[in-house]
This record gives structure tokens, C-alpha cells and sequence, in this order.
């Protein structure tokens, strides 16, 4: 594992009980963290990434870092011949994430991504219901992640504010992928995007009242055009205090759905037909998922000899569609997303 940040407690969580994953070495630029988090699951502490990948037992790494280095660690390990799962985005541009996935054809290595919350019961039943018809032809999505901004309680939150960050790249991942998966991937994109405020002030820890300069934007609207002729509209920002929006909601000829939190694997699918709204039972994905469910779906796929789930395709689309609608927002205009990806596979109900 590199990288030993507050995300990390999640990923160990889930590798701890989970067959096929055994966390051998850990490294961090804060020793202390790399420490704690070794001690935690029985690992050992490295100084640094390129003693960790060129461990005997090290098969795989999991790379927790800050977006701006995901691609350098990435290579690192690909490099060594160590397949990759990683935090969303994949990369922070195209030309960093296309020389990742080129890099691990050549050394026959696989590469996965978060978000893996996309293979949990809450997207996968609203897929599921798409798939089966009961809403009819799909017609339109929205999508909507609003806060005031991570830097409320977040200790050191500058990373989000950077380029690699903002709203979009942060949580975009989760909303965009779980979009694709239920409609299918994106052909054309226009936005509008604004950053208000210059400065932010940290809220929380040691640090708590300190300001810090804005680099990105922190507003993002879009209408993404869908392959299948499906309209989503999005709103991602860190300047909303406080909404009665839905996370998302897909609209088809027959009815509508109420999709759960992409940010999480669970939640309650819903189902407008007739006149009401009805809840729909749990009918698909994995069953009691947390963070780290894409790396071990990546071990299975690995030894099965099949396409793991969290593919860094499916990454790399997500993240061509949100640099496409930050260059429409800036230009004005709209804009064809020149990368394809398959519509995912389905998850059956697993667990």
C-alpha cells in the first residue's frame, strides 16, 4: 500500500476480512502514518515505493496517494510488473492516464480504479431495473453532489483545491461511473463552471484557520450526451451549503428510479411507475461491499483468468468526459469526448 491518508482505515477494513488479500508493506511520506497503518494489519514498513515494488511478496499495489502522483506510482509499479488498483481519478490528464494503461499491455500487468462502490448492490439493483425494463426506454439522469467544501473536516485539504482536484475530479468519478454503468458511456459534453471564492479556510486539526489559495474550479454544471441517445444532467460543487437535490435519479418512457449515493455500495433503489413510488428489493451487485472490493474482484480476476470489474477503461473514459466538460465550460461551448469505453458488465448479487 502506498499512500496511508484517512481513506486508508476504509481499504484496510476491507482487506482484513476478505480472502485472497494479505497487505505485506506499507510506505508514506509521513512515517508515523505508514506505522500506524502497518502495525494495524501486520505489514512492514518501506522506505519508499521502489523498495516496495521490488518485494518478492508484493503481487499488487494499492495506490492511496494524492491525485497528482496516482500516474507516476502507477508506473512505478507497472515498471516492476506489479498490477495497479488505485484511488479515482485514474490520472490527472489523458496523456497520463493512456501512458498508464499502455505501460501495463506491455508488461501484461492488470490496472484497476476506484470507484468500486459502483459494484455494490445500491447502482448495480438500479442497473439491474434499467436492464429489465421497468422503466422503459431511458430518457434522461440527473446527478448532483453538493457541499460547502471538504476543508470543514479535512486537516490538510489544499490537495482538493489543486489541479487534480475540485469538485469534478474528486467526486465526479463516483457519479460519472455510475452513470456509465446505468446508461451506457458519454459521446458529447457541454458545461459551465466558476470558482467564487479565492481562498478557503481550514476548519479542523492542528492546522484549523489557516487559508489557502483556490486553484481549480469549485462549481461544475454539465449535460452529457450518452451513447444510447440518454441525457444526464450534473452538478458537482464545493459552494453549496445545503440542497434538497436527489443523488441521482434515471427518467425512462415508463417510470423513473431513485439511485442511491454513488460514494457508497448500498442504499435504497426506488421505482416511480403507476402513479407512486415503490422500493425495489436488493437484486444484484456484492452484498456487504467496502473499499477495496475493486482490488479483490481484480486477485479473483486475475486467477480466473477473466476481466476484472473496476477497469482502468472504464477510468480512463470517466476521466477524458470530465476534462471534456472543464474544456467546454472554459471554451463555451460544446464538445465530442473523443475516448469510447464498454458499458460495464453487470454485477449478479454476490454475498
Amino acid at each position: 500500500m502506498v499512500g496511508a491518508g484517512k481513506i486508508s482505515g476504509q481499504y484496510l477494513d476491507t482487506v482484513a476480512r476478505l480472502d485472497g488479500l494479505r497487505l505485506t508493506a506499507v510506505t508514506d511520506l509521513d512515517p508515523a502514518r505508514a506505522k500506524e497503518a502497518a502495525d494495524r494489519a501486520g505489514a512492514d514498513v518501506v522506505g519508499g515505493v521502489e523498495e516496495l515494488v521490488a518485494r518478492d511478496d508484493v503481487d499488487a499495489v494499492l495506490n492511496l496517494t494524492i491525485p497528482a502522483v496516482h500516474a507516476e506510482v502507477a508506473l512505478a509499479a507497472i515498471g516492476a510488473g506489479r498490477h495497479v488498483y488505485g484511488e479515482k481519478p485514474l490520472a490527472t490528464t489523458r496523456e497520463e492516464a493512456a501512458a498508464v494503461l499502455a505501460a501495463a499491455r506491455t508488461a501484461g500487468v492488470r490496472v484497476g480504479s476506484a470507484p468500486d462502490t459502483v459494484l455494490g448492490t445500491g447502482t448495480q439493483t438500479a442497473r439491474k431495473a434499467v436492464d429489465d425494463g421497468l422503466i422503459g426506454i431511458p430518457v434522461a439522469a440527473t446527478a448532483f453532489m453538493t457541499t460547502a467544501g471538504h476543508e470543514a473536516w479535512h486537516p490538510d485539504p489544499e490537495f482538493y483545491y489543486r489541479p487534480g482536484g475540485g469538485p469534478l475530479l474528486d467526486m465526479g468519478p463516483y457519479y460519472l461511473s455510475a452513470l456509465v454503468h446505468l446508461l451506457g458511456p458519454v459521446v458529447k459534453v457541454t458545461g459551465a463552471a466558476a470558482a467564487p471564492r479565492a481562498e478557503r479556510e481550514i476548519g479542523s486539526g492542528r492546522r484549523a484557520g489557516q487559508r489557502f489559495a483556490v486553484e481549480v474550479d469549485t462549481h461544475v454544471t454539465g449535460i452529457l450526451e450518452h451513447a444510447g441517445g440518454a441525457l444526464s444532467t450534473l452538478i458537482m460543487s464545493f459552494d453549496i451549503h445545503a440542497a434538497h437535490l436527489p443523488r441521482i435519479e434515471v427518467h425512462g418512457t415508463a417510470g423513473s428510479l431513485g439511485v442511491p449515493d454513488p460514494n457508497g455500495f448500498d442504499g435504497p433503489v426506488e421505482l416511480f411507475t403507476a402513479g407512486s413510488w415503490q422500493p425495489l428489493p436488493v437484486s444484484a451487485g456484492y452484498r456487504g461491499a467496502g473499499r477495496g472490493t475493486g482490488l479483490a474482484d481484480l486477485a479473483a480476476a486475475v486467477a480466473g483468468d477473466r476481466p476484472h470489474l473496476a477497469s482502468a477503461e472504464l477510468a480512463e473514459h470517466v476521466l477524458d468526459v470530465m476534462l471534456t466538460l472543464l474544456d467546454a465550460a472554459h471554451e463555451g461551448r460544446s464538445l465530442p469526448v473523443a475516448s469510447r469505453c464498454e458499458r460495464p458488465a453487470p454485477v449478479p448479487l454476490t454475498g
